[in-house]
């Protein structure tokens, strides 16, 4: 029998007081797909970086192709055939360079390379990386023009550039429309053909249903079952997070003729009329009740996030009123937004939510106050043990693994830095709380307690979730309606007739 391409046996590490993986053991065989689930926490996350040359285990042993493995650091893991596409966008590209140098930072920083071209010889050499992914775009664009799912797919393109022998993907499909996830599938079936091992990290059942050999389960840093298809996803479930899954909260809705004219006789809370996003965009109206979840949902990319960032004052729209509680609501900007109770955990937790290192409010319980500053700390002088008090609530309530309010962002799994952003959001009482794709990168025990935590804030606001899942969406909303090309298509839906549209 031949080797597998990776073998992990023991492996542990922690950080400090904390255990991240405790003899944890893994192997991929060529040309096999394994997924890796796990609760947020769980220890996938530190699996994957070791792998990445990111850290080093504390114990334990890896092999590669046969030959021990132990990168020092992320470029050699890429010269040894490991290559990585994490689940941050932000962590592999540079947004003011072109498309195509992004396509080939790493060929261009390699201190030992003397490739020095002309831009149209690196548009040349990027053309076919971009090819390969379905990309169709200017590459002589600066890579910030493009969308949140197209960076995601320049960061696969620039992976694949390396030729790897094990690829790893870390929430693949999280910024990407179903086409683009259909596309990203197809390629992985040819990388599989040609001997490529893959290990997939993704809280997406369809996603593994779709493309998953196998699936391993990581709990507390252990490896507690490894599954073959046919795969019991809610045993697998169950076995992820250690606890029987809640029982449906309620039916998937239906709404009936009459069920609409009842809910059109209360007097609305929230109210856009006549509203047009973009000039090649149809107006349309929508009404919304205190106390209602609503959600908005449809493709990435079809401006969804343009809604939320035009109620939100981040941009404008072309025409078109809004009202909040009976007045005309036009916020100039997201501060305008904030004093008045309305507030936007943004799609890409990274770009709109949660600060690098490097910033002073790093911290869990920096980030969490930053937006509420000048009225949490009047003078400018900011009372850390009132901050920490905040912060110790708020991770309590949302059940944020972490060791102290002061903990960094980066420290935290990308599930608990999504709970992080949604508990700064509960940290005031808002008027109006939009969500766009709030469970990026969260497992579905805890996708279970935050729906809960945001059903039992409800009656006190109206709330507007932006999500592509329809799983999602029906999760957690009270009506569903579809939204296309910045234009609501129909009213509210069952999951069959979203589904048809």
């Amino acid at each position: 029998m031949p080797s597998p391409v990776l073998k992990a046996v023991a492996v542990s590490r922690s950080f400090g007081a904390t255990t991240a993986l405790a003899s944890f053991d893994l192997s991929i065989e060529r040309g096999e797909v394994v997924a890796l689930m796990g609760a947020n926490g769980a220890g996938k996350s530190t699996f994957v970086k070791i792998l990445s040359g990111v850290y080093a285990p504390d114990g334990g042993s890896l092999t590669f192709c046969g030959e021990p493995y132990r990168p020092a650091s992320t470029q050699a893991a890429k010269q040894l055939g490991v290559a990585t596409v994490h689940q941050s966008v932000a962590d592999a590209v540079v947004p003011t360079l072109s498309i195509a140098d992004n396509l080939l930072l790493d060929r261009l920083c390699d201190p030992a390379s003397s490739w020095r071209v002309s831009p149209a010889a690196r548009l040349a050499a990027a053309r076919p990386l971009a090819q390969k992914v379905g990309l169709e775009v200017d590459l002589a664009a600066p890579l910030g023009s493009l969308s949140l799912a197209n960076q995601q797919l320049v960061t696969l393109a620039r992976a694949l550039a390396t030729l790897p022998k094990l690829l790893i993907l870390d929430e693949p499909t999280a910024s990407l429309s179903a086409p683009e996830a259909e596309r990203l599938f197809a390629l992985l079936d040819r990388l599989r053909e040609e001997g490529v091992a893959i290990l997939l990290v993704s809280h997406r059942l369809g996603d593994l249903r779709r493309i998953a050999d196998r699936v391993t389960i990581v709990r507390d840093g252990r490896l507690v079952a490894d599954l073959k298809p046919p795969i019991d996803f809610d045993h697998a479930i169950e076995t992820m997070i250690g606890r029987p899954l809640p029982k449906q909260r309620k039916p998937l809705p239906t709404w009936s003729s009459g069920d609409l004219a009842e809910a059109a006789s209360q007097a609305p809370y929230f109210s856009l009329r006549d509203l047009q996003l973009t000039p090649a965009s149809m107006p349309f109206d929508l009404d919304v009740r205190r106390g209602e979840i609503v959600a908005i949902a449809g493709p990435v990319g079809g401006g969804k996030s343009r809604l939320a960032r035009a109620i939100f004052g981040a941009t404008q729209a072309v025409s078109g009123a809004m009202t909040l509680d009976g007045r005309p609501w036009r916020p100039r900007s997201p501060a305008d937004a904030i004093r008045a109770g309305v507030f936007l955990a943004g799609e890409d937790r990274w770009r709109t939510s949660l600060f690098p290192d490097s910033v002073p409010f790093a911290s869990i319980a920096g980030t969490l106050s930053f937006p509420f500053l000048p009225r949490w700390f009047a003078g400018g002088t900011v009372r850390r043990r009132e901050e920490h008090e905040a912060a110790r609530d708020a991770i309590a309530r949302f059940g944020i693994r972490c060791t102290d309010p002061a903990d960094r962002l980066t420290r935290l799994s990308g599930g608990n830095q999504q709970k992080v952003v949604l508990a700064r959001w509960h940290a005031e009482r808002a008027r109006l709380l939009l969500l766009d794709e709030p469970f990026q990168g969260v497992d579905a025990g805890a996708r279970a307690d935050i729906v809960d935590t945001l059903r039992r804030h409800a009656p006190e606001r109206a709330t507007l979730v932006f999500v592509s899942d329809l799983e999602e969406a029906f999760e957690i909303a009270d009506r569903v309606i579809h939204f296309d090309r910045a234009t609501l298509n129909g009213s509210s839906l069952s999951p069959h007739t979203l589904l048809a549209s």
